[in-house]
């Protein structure tokens, strides 16, 4: 900040110059207008910027040392971090029951700046606990086998890989059955995934001569996800599903 002033010729500026001057120091430092301002009057009167941001020169006594509240961590281990009445009351007791010295000055505590402690980074990093992320099941469709009651619509669908030949990657065959009329269309796709699989399945969707009523498929990745869901929603087919007992009828290859 002393730098760009003196390059700017502070001192020899308009009043309007100035302030957009402070205004560029306050943006590049972070500081308010007002902590700027102070800084400027600071190196006009001394040709210098001595003030630093930090703990101040004479803080506050701290009443409870870093060995009281490691001293804390240890107890909360020991009991599975009880309320703050349940732990003040412990060591109370360890205090004045047990005679333990270590204890003084957190028997006298409240239980309000026992949490206080307990949120300091000092006991954060003598017990610090680590929660893991708690999966969520979202179910994209159900696992029971198809039941058409002698209606046509439910297909059910299975990928066959053709094989490799002479070092080259052999084609995936999409195979989609009806479970009543055994009406059949194949589609082949060079691999497995989302760009290759949703527009030949689209178009095998499409060319069967009835409403899709049902869409089994065995625990293929490849057909349990969203875009595979979204695209049965957009073709309107109401009964999509993946059922685990599909393996209970072979599927067709």
């Amino acid at each position: 900040m002393a730098e760009t002033l003196r390059r700017f010729g502070y001192a020899r500026l308009r009043r309007r110059e100035r302030g957009l001057l402070l205004r560029y120091l306050a943006k590049v430092s972070g500081l308010s207008r007002r902590q700027v301002t102070r800084l400027v009057a600071q190196w006009r009167a001394s040709g210098r910027i001595t003030d630093r941001r930090g703990p101040p020169a004479a803080p506050f006594a701290r009443r409870y040392t870093r060995a009281d509240i490691a001293l804390l961590a240890e107890v909360d281990a020991l009991h599975g971090t009880l309320s703050g009445p349940a732990t003040r009351k412990l060591c109370e007791r360890a205090y004045r029951v047990f005679g333990d010295a270590r204890f003084e000055r957190l028997a006298g505590t409240s239980n309000g700046h026992l949490y206080n402690l307990r949120h300091g980074a000092t006991y954060q990093r003598h017990r610090g606990t680590v929660a893991k992320t708690r999966p969520v099941t979202v179910a994209i469709g159900e696992r029971r086998p198809p039941t058409p009651y002698g209606r046509p619509g439910y297909l059910r669908v299975d990928s066959v890989h053709q094989g490799d030949c002479d070092g080259l990657k052999g084609v995936y065959l999409i195979n989609t059955v009806d479970a009543i009329t055994q009406f059949q269309f194949v589609g082949a796709v060079a691999r497995i995934s989302e760009r290759f699989l949703l527009p030949v399945l689209e178009q095998l969707l499409t060319d069967f001569p009835f409403p899709i009523l049902g869409f089994h498929a065995d625990n293929g990745s490849e057909y349990i996800n969203h875009r595979v869901a979204a695209l049965l929603n957009t073709l309107q087919v109401t009964d999509p599903s993946r059922p685990k007992a599909l393996a209970l009828h072979t599927p067709c290859r």
